[in-house]
């Protein structure tokens, strides 16, 4: 069975190595092929073939032939020609996070003849890249799919010489005055004048018993990654803000029939959106409705139990699959002890800090200065960004900008 038609990863639902393999492939946007080898005999067949009689998995073959058996993200890494080390010890800036807002950063502050590096330890492009169809970032009046746009702006930075690392993560950042020091999962320690943090937000977690068990069997938080999986089978959809009504929309192209559970009396979305759930005829809604547990057999999510806040009527819905959309919460943990965050842990910048108990310095803040002067956040991870594709960009352009302005004074 070779992988003619590109990469094709065989392993089984239950195996915590699929998942993570599914999970970094689908991170760096790679296509690949998805084949459970428990529903697939001829697929079993040829795993044992290919592993001298073992069955083990996950076993990836690739399109040249090479076949990669329980790899590490590492080993995927190397296969798949990502660069995961810097080509100098230190850099202008160091940007953490290459979604719209670092992307966007870097191509100003590359033009500007500043050596930048960014570090992403996921897809480039961000949750950006992941969007089926942006429609209101200027200049596409058609849209444009989120995979093309981060391929263009990607490409774009490169074209200016960015250098950008991928699959490697920030674990720590220090300073040592005048130099940040950035370190990487790996072990590698980059320096740099400035740092700027735009390492965006995740969606949350119910914490639900059994969530934890059925993620990527069942349970999902990326609608356009893993709703065309659930052609023709019901779904449910668990929010009722803009991000929760917004995918349900998006799940009728597949789903005949889509269930939204809103924890609250009424949806918290944009009218417009209200005003379209209530008129698709596929799209129900439970209010005052929780999650109580999530439940399956041999590791595939089979179904879930919820419970009315207002009547304590428990009743087992049985959807193919589920897509959690509650909130998200910002990628700032490895620099908790660093910069002044608010009480959800975005990272406070600028006017904010001014009046934050504790927080003294010669100077006021910057535009999107964090509370230690020469780093800068932008985009989702930063309290009061709008979460959105355009205003990302916005604000890693304004950032180079401020940038380039504390190195003239630095």
């Amino acid at each position: 069975m070779p992988a003619s038609e590109g990469i094709v990863l065989y392993g089984a639902h239950w195996c915590p190595d699929c998942k993570r393999s599914k999970k970094f492939l689908g991170e760096q946007m790679v296509p690949y092929r998805w084949v459970d080898i428990e529903q697939d005999k001829e697929a079993r067949h040829y795993v044992e073939k290919v592993n001298n009689g073992k069955r083990i998995i996950p076993t990836i073959v690739f399109p040249d032939g090479d076949i990669l058996v329980e790899p590490s993200n590492a080993d995927l890494a190397a296969k798949l020609g990502l660069q995961t080390k810097a080509k100098m010890d230190f850099y202008d800036l160091i940007i953490v996070g290459g979604g719209p807002a670092g992307l966007t950063a870097a191509i100003y502050t590359a033009r500007e003849g500043l050596d930048t590096l960014i570090i992403e330890m996921g897809g480039l492009g961000g949750q950006a890249s992941a969007t089926e169809r942006l429609d209101n970032y200027p200049g596409f009046p058609d849209g444009i799919t989120g995979q093309e746009w981060a391929e263009r702006v990607t490409t774009q930075a490169r074209n200016y010489g960015v250098e950008i690392l991928q699959a490697q993560e920030v674990s720590k950042i220090e300073v040592h005055d005048p130099y940040r020091y950035v370190f990487t999962g790996d072990g590698s320690c980059y320096s740099a004048r400035t740092v700027l943090l735009a390492t965006g937000a995740d969606y949350k977690r119910l914490n639900a018993p059994g969530e934890e068990d059925y993620i990527g069997a069942g349970v999902h938080f990326c609608a356009t990654c893993d709703g065309p999986f659930y052609k023709g089978q019901d779904l449910v959809v668990i929010g009722g803000g803009n991000s929760a009504t917004e995918e349900s929309l998006f799940l009728t192209k597949f789903s005949p029939h889509v269930t939204l559970l809103v924890r609250g009396g009424q949806l918290k979305a944009s009218q417009v959106l209200i005003d379209k759930i209530m008129q698709k005829e596929n799209i129900e809604v439970y209010f005052n409705t929780s999650v109580k547990d999530f439940h399956g057999e041999g590791g595939k999510l089979t179904g879930i139990r919820t419970v009315n806040t207002q009547t304590g009527t428990e009743e087992t819905l049985t959807p193919a699959g589920v897509f959690v959309f509650i909130g998200q919460k910002p990628n700032s943990e490895f620099v908790a002890d660093l910069v002044e965050r608010d009480k959800w842990g975005f990272i406070l910048t600028g006017h904010d800090l001014v009046h934050v108990p504790g927080v003294s310095r010669e100077r006021r803040p910057m535009l999107l200065e964090t509370s230690v002067p020469g780093i800068f956040a932008a985009g989702d991870v930063r309290a009061g960004s709008t979460k959105q594709v355009a205003t990302a960009a916005g604000e890693g352009a304004t950032a180079a900008l401020m940038v380039r302005e504390y190195l003239k004074e630095a």
